[in-house]
């Protein structure tokens, strides 16, 4: 992975008021770029990276369906920028604030989506793209994509949408809520120090794994050892992994700051509705959504799909919830190739047609 800086010199204004006074993205590129009809860019979710061969190596990479380096003319250019507000190299709360010298911490203003995507379309800028083929997220990721083709309509040609929604649910910021309650029940979390509320993010990120997966996911991978077990149980244990795991790579201040961009996502904000955001939507669009899925049900995605003009809708049926979308390539895969072949074949029989006449 080469990782990359684009630094924005200039005031940014942002959605909700106030600004930043610049701000700096890394990314990754992956390919070459060439007539402007084989980018692919990958937007992340909540806790991913600028590597999405990393995090999403099951589809993207050698081999998989996103590959840089399959012979020409099938090469594609894939981008991934990891989000404003995150702690992977981009500007966000560990950052140092211009205008004290001093890491910005709880002082980091209130960012959302569409901050987001206003920042990744100034990358796209600095990069030359013109056209994007195709645009993909999930879940976090997902929001970005749809509200870049609202805010885009022209520069997307094809839309894949995976686990996500127009607008943050109340179940969604309930979760989110309850997370932030454990980071500030942590005793250390009013202090102006990088590691502050770390015990309390070991707590959110248990209760966000229970929204992530579900009963029977932990019903087949945390089963009991035995019928005597009365302590030690694998489930207890794996909710203390995570939290560990999160720790040793992230920050309370960053997944604070990224949980209030989840609970303010919606695309009909200053739009009129929500219907009348997603009818501006251009782009091809395929909606993916998880059966299992507890955060973002697959009601959220059929709505999208019933909403956005030539949109595809189809489902995968996971064991792993939400977290399907991290884990499910070979369907995933399945359903992408199929849809984007499905354009080629309507294209041909309208070239059939056309030379008929």
């Amino acid at each position: 992975m080469n990782l990359q800086y684009f630094d924005y010199k200039y005031s940014f204004p942002l959605e909700l008021g106030g600004n930043l006074p610049g701000f700096r993205l890394a990314y990754t590129t992956y390919g070459t770029l060439n007539e402007q009809s084989n980018v692919v860019w990958v937007c992340h979710a909540l806790t991913g990276n600028a590597d999405a061969g990393d995090w999403w190596g099951g589809l993207v990479g050698p081999g998989k369906y996103f590959d840089s380096e399959r012979p020409s003319p099938n090469k594609d250019f894939i981008v991934c920028a990891n989000v404003l507000g995150s702690c992977y190299g981009s500007t966000g709360p560990l950052s140092t604030n211009p205008g004290t010298g001093k890491p910005y911490y709880h002082d980091f203003p209130t960012i959302t989506i569409r901050d987001m995507v206003g920042a990744l379309d100034l990358l796209r800028q600095e990069l030359g793209i013109n056209n994007i083929h195709t645009c993909i997220g999930g879940s976090v990721g997902g929001e970005q994509v749809v509200e870049w083709a609202i805010l885009q309509p022209d520069l997307i040609k094809n839309l894949v949408v995976i686990a996500a929604s127009a607008v943050a649910s109340p179940w969604c910021i309930a979760f989110n809520e309850s997370q932030r309650m454990a980071i500030e029940a942590d005793p250390t979390w009013p202090e102006r120090r990088d590691d502050a509320g770390a015990a309390g993010m070991k707590a959110a990120r248990a209760m966000a794994m229970i929204s992530y997966r579900n009963y029977d996911t932990y019903g087949f991978t945390q089963a009991l050892d035995n019928n005597e077990q009365t302590d030690g149980f694998k489930a207890a244990g794996y909710q203390r992994y995570q939290g560990e795991k999160l720790v040793e790579r992230f920050n309370a201040f960053t997944y604070w700051a990224l949980t209030k961009v989840m609970d303010s996502h919606n695309v009909g904000r200053n739009r009129g509705s929500i219907l009348n955001a997603l009818g501006r939507i251009k782009a091809r669009t395929l909606v993916v959504g998880i059966q299992s899925d507890l955060l973002f049900p697959p009601t959220e995605q059929q709505f999208l799909a019933r909403h956005i003009p030539d949109a595809s809708y189809e489902e995968i049926d996971s064991l792993y919830g939400h977290d399907g979308f991290l884990i499910e390539f070979r369907p995933l895969a399945g359903i992408i190739r199929t849809w984007m072949a499905s354009a080629q074949e309507s294209r041909g029989v309208a070239q059939t047609i056309r030379n008929q006449k």
